[in-house]
């Protein structure tokens, strides 16, 4: 049986870094450490200069950012919205919830990100035109666990009974 309570101090980070430097940092999966299963909670680090995720919304779950310390910014659609300590957005399915966050200040940016845990999710990234196609594993799950992590073309395009 998993815990119903953690400490962020009795967790460890694990990292991310896309090895092009633009996206990396570490993290820590609150929610499901403390058995969450329908909410999911992880705490990141974004050190100077890097984002975490390409710019991108879900079809399925829900998110939000509650900073904790550090500054930096959002890409919220077309806006962008500045995060100081305090901040909290809301991330709405679909594309009005697209966003990106990027720490542009020289300390580390430290954020909550809260999400529902629908799965299977397809999340779009407007920015490379692709589609991400997630099971196994919801928003901010173990990776490891994940039976599903395809990326698809957008552009591609094909007959509906092409293949069949």
């Amino acid at each position: 049986m998993k815990e119903d309570h953690v400490h962020s101090e009795n967790l460890d980070w694990y990292e991310v870094d896309s090895g092009q430097g633009a996206y990396r940092g570490r993290f820590k999966q609150l929610g499901r450490s403390a058995g969450g299963e329908g909410l999911g909670c992880t705490m990141v680090e974004l050190p100077a200069g890097s984002s975490s995720w390409p710019f991108h919304y879900h079809l399925a779950n829900e998110e939000a950012i509650f900073v904790l310390a550090g500054e930096g910014t959002l890409r919220l659609g077309d806006e962008e919205v500045q995060l100081r300590p305090g901040s909290y957005v809301a991330l709405r399915v679909g594309e009005s919830g697209a966003h990106k966050v990027t720490n542009t200040s020289s300390d580390p940016l430290q954020y909550l990100c809260i999400s529902t845990m629908q799965e299977p999710d397809i999340t779009v990234y407007p920015d490379s035109d692709k589609l991400g196609l997630f099971a196994g594993s919801a928003p901010g799950g173990d990776e490891s666990l994940r039976t599903l992590r395809t990326f698809l073309d957008r552009r591609a395009e094909r007959g509906y009974w092409e293949g069949e």
